[in-house]
């Protein structure tokens, strides 16, 4: 797709997220917060990053905000769904991310926001037992009444546009079966049909929000726009889709610090990772089959950077095959936490004549303060992707998140060391700002 010079931003941006909890409201008081001068939007690439344009004498070195006609922060209305009714304030006080004194500023804006029903099925999170749910006949009717919502909150506040944000919880492990997945027609039948084995309620919010002409962000590792059927839909209806998992923690780490092993030729033996967690995320996902849906995600981003196919004597050697390094990823949910996750990285390497090294990495970090910054970004940076006519699978948007959406029906390889994303991300906004995207990504 031949990208072209973003639009100006006419009216108002509507950001409809799916969950309430730690990282929505943590990501909807910091910006209220924000555009009162209250406080700092540190984390966030599009309000802090620079980015070279021109070469030579015409070199100059811009924010975001000077090169594309980004949305302000002041034109942002907030609306969310989640399966508990507490509404925005009540949900920041019950996190326990943030004090008091970042919360009563912004408690009036904060409790008008209140959750509308979700769309939700206790099979795909176990361990959440929320009651404002809506009752669907059946999958289609799902996707219908989560259209209905998102016309109510344009025709109600006046926005000119909508996107729609996943930050709730990890789902069960969806296969992507190609008889169900593999298009459009055999998705909407399996609707119909109520499938509820293959067809996840966030995949009945992204059908809805693309059919209602929003771009749609994937936050957790569902499989929900990964699908064949999706492409097919975002093409169909010209509209950005981005996924999946946010890129805060560990992930983050591993996809920045593996390419130093990478470029400097080290071996690599093994690579054990861990996280305790204590939030709600963290409740989910110490059910099996919810940790196997982030398992796979946080497992694919080393294979792509240290790759043993393209260097055997460095990184192919580890496991009981004798074809690759170990890589092991853990979640242990651990209430006492909270919000603020640790994560533990083991690495062992080797070097000049096989002789083995060892690298640790410990990582004390608060998910919903890293999760924040990437939530305001990638909303901010969809709306601009569908004002410069960009539609379908955004890559560039790969920087924020842990697992990159890329089309694995044509064997492409998902790009996931940090350095090239970020390439990605500043030749997008060099385009989307009508300057020619000058950097090669090697």
């Amino acid at each position: 797709m031949v990208s072209k010079k973003a639009e100006a931003p006419k009216g108002k941006l509507g950001v409809m997220v799916v969950g309430l909890g730690a990282v929505t409201s943590t990501f909807i008081t910091g910006v209220l917060m924000a555009r009162k001068g209250l406080a700092k939007p540190v984390g966030s690439v599009t309000q802090y990053d620079k980015i070279r344009i021109g070469k030579g004498d015409d070199k100059k070195y811009l924010h975001y905000k000077d090169i594309v006609p980004l949305a302000d922060l002041n034109d942002i209305e907030f609306a969310a769904w989640d399966v508990y009714p507490a509404n925005a304030f009540e949900s920041a006080v019950n996190a326990e991310v943030l004090k008091a004194k970042d919360i009563l500023p912004v408690k009036e804006e904060l409790e008008a926001i209140k959750p509308l029903k979700a769309a939700f099925d206790k099979n795909y999170a176990k361990r959440l037992d929320g009651d404002n749910v809506k009752d669907c006949k059946d999958r289609w009717d799902m996707v219908e009444q989560l259209r209905e919502d998102i016309r109510n909150f344009k025709k109600e506040t006046g926005v000119e546009r909508v996107v729609v944000l996943w930050a709730a919880s990890t789902e069960v492990y969806v296969p992507v079966d190609e008889k169900i997945h593999g298009s459009l027609e055999t998705l909407e039948a399996a609707m119909k049909a109520d499938d509820k084995e293959h067809i996840a309620p966030s995949m009945c919010y992204a059908y809805a929000a693309l059919a209602e002409g929003c771009p749609f962000i994937m936050g957790a590792p569902n499989t929900t726009v990964d699908i064949p059927a999706m492409w097919e839909l975002a093409e169909k209806t010209k509209m950005p889709i981005a996924g999946k998992d946010f890129k805060t923690g560990q992930t983050l780490v591993k996809s920045g610090f593996a390419p130093i092993i990478g470029d400097r030729c080290l071996g690599l033996s093994g690579w054990f990772s861990t996280n305790i967690l204590g939030n709600r995320d963290g409740l989910v996902l110490d059910e099996p089959a919810n940790f196997r849906t982030k398992e796979v995600s946080k497992l694919s981003t080393l294979e792509t950077i240290l790759d043993p196919e393209d260097q055997p004597d460095l990184y192919g050697h580890g496991n009981d095959e004798d074809t690759q390094y170990y890589h092991k990823v853990r979640i242990n949910y651990y209430p006492p936490r909270n919000d603020n996750k640790e994560g533990w990285d083991n690495i062992d390497i080797f070097g000049w004549m096989g002789y083995s090294m060892q690298i640790k990495i410990n990582f004390l970090c608060r998910d919903s303060i890293l999760a924040a910054p990437l939530c305001l970004d990638l909303v901010l940076l969809s709306d601009l992707a569908m004002r410069a006519g960009r539609y379908g699978i955004q890559r560039f948007l790969s920087f924020f998140l842990k697992s990159p959406m890329h089309d694995y029906t044509k064997d492409e390889k998902p790009i996931n060391n940090l350095y090239q994303q970020h390439t990605m991300l500043r030749n997008a906004i060099r385009e989307m700002g009508g300057y020619p995207a000058d950097e090669e990504m090697d």
